[in-house]
């Protein structure tokens, strides 16, 4: 039987405090949760709810978790990837009342899946994923619990992608809102969290300067723009590498050097892939790389460097440094791959995640859209579905009140003026 978090640790006490205080911090500087947690708390908008959650357990995505639970619901969360939970912080989640923490640090590809399976057991009938595992984990494995499932929400690019190739297939059957794609997410997450959230942690892993070095961004979508964006305000030469000829026409126009990463392979010093994809950096790019270079990965699997690749022409590895594994090549050139591959924001040994700031409206965003199928899941077929504007404005203007900024509102005349096609010269 799969142990929770508490059953995991020598001194769960210590961890519970540790994890906290880091919860404490963040819930801090989350307006938006915090003004969701009045309401959630009055009206309980999720009594009755199981939400079974596969997420990164940190501090910043606990505090959505409490939130969950103050408004009522059952939860029980596993890890989405086995280096970004923080035992600590999955210590105090398990502590909260409704809460059941089954995420550890560390853990191998069956205790992985085992936690997820346990997660199950809550017998859920919303889900909230990062990656989509849950989701694909259910269809398969517990296909039973379909029917009484409400709807899900999923945070990422690669989930979203996930879900609708399932969708396009017609093995979607229950619906999911695509929470990545809806503006108050991808305008900020995906462009300043994962800029800034990568660049930072791949200075903090090696302690080395951006600064003056020449970054090969892998894929211009907005993770990759935010990458971009974030280098070259830190005074780097960036190229950009892409597959979508409207992306690279983007970067290109952008003022960034676009190439094929065969090209880019020997001109760049820091690497960091955020595609989604597999096989980004391979063999041949590696026999082009000069000594030293940097290899991140801020898309999600760790699948994006081929590290299989890398790893039959090493003569040598070692860690050289916390969360840096040296590949040392038959040639004398080492290559250095940061966080074994994985996402270098989150699974680095220093790694917290995006900022604080940034996860609040995301998870803003998440609350929102688990309250919306508690009470009008029958509005909602199988499938992708947007999250309706109505709900990312909600937390648009949520977080303007917090910031105490002020916009115009439209006057009747203007809003019958845009509805309006009659309108000529």
């Amino acid at each position: 039987m799969t142990r929770t978090i508490a059953e995991r640790l020598d001194d769960p006490a210590s961890a519970r405090a540790a994890g906290r205080r880091k919860m404490d911090w963040a819930e801090a500087h989350m307006p938006i949760l915090a003004a969701l947690r009045e309401s959630f708390a009055a009206d309980e908008p999720l009594a009755g709810e199981r939400i079974a959650m596969a997420m990164h357990v940190e501090a910043k995505t606990a505090v959505l978790v409490e939130l969950l639970a103050v408004g009522g619901a059952e939860v029980a969360i596993a890890g989405c990837n086995p280096l970004s939970t923080q035992d600590d912080v999955s210590a105090a989640l398990h502590a909260v009342d409704g809460v059941t923490s089954y995420a550890s640090h560390g853990v191998d590809t069956d205790e992985y899946y085992d936690a997820i399976e346990a997660v199950v057991g809550v017998d859920p009938t919303i889900t909230v994923d990062d990656g989509a595992d849950m989701v694909t984990h259910i269809h398969d494995e517990h296909p039973e619990l379909i029917p009484q499932l409400k709807g899900g929400c999923e945070e990422t690019t690669t989930g979203v992608h996930r879900l609708r190739s399932m969708a396009d297939d017609g093995a979607l059957d229950y619906p999911m809102f695509a929470v990545n794609d809806t503006p108050m997410k991808t305008l900020f997450d995906n462009v300043h969290g994962t800029g800034e959230s990568a660049l930072a942690n791949i200075a903090m892993t090696t302690n080395l300067s951006v600064a003056g070095k020449t970054v090969v961004v892998a894929g211009y979508g907005y993770c990759g723009r935010g990458v971009a964006k974030k280098a070259a305000g830190m005074n780097a030469d960036v190229i950009v590498t892409e597959v979508d000829p409207r992306r690279a026409l983007e970067a290109h126009m952008e003022g960034y050097d676009v190439m094929p990463m065969r090209e880019a392979a020997s001109e760049g010093d820091i690497f960091v892939t955020t595609t989604g994809n597999r096989d980004v950096v391979t063999r041949a790019d590696f026999e082009r790389m000069a000594d030293g270079a940097l290899l991140a990965n801020a898309g999600h699997f760790d699948v994006e460097i081929n590290l299989e690749d890398l790893d039959e022409m090493a003569v040598s590895t070692r860690e050289v440094r916390d969360g840096v594994q040296e590949y040392e090549l038959s040639d004398g050139r080492r290559l250095n791959v940061l966080a074994e591959g994985r996402l270098v924001n989150l699974a680095g040994p220093l790694s917290m995640g995006h900022p604080v700031e940034v996860m609040d409206q995301s998870f803003g965003v998440q609350a929102v859209c688990a309250r919306e199928l508690a009470a009008n899941h029958a509005d909602y077929d199988p499938g992708v579905h947007d999250v309706p504007d109505r709900l990312d404005r909600e937390v648009a203007e949520v977080k303007l009140d917090a910031e105490d900024i002020a916009i115009d509102d439209l006057s009747d005349e203007q809003r019958e003026y845009m509805d309006s096609w009659d309108h000529g010269t």
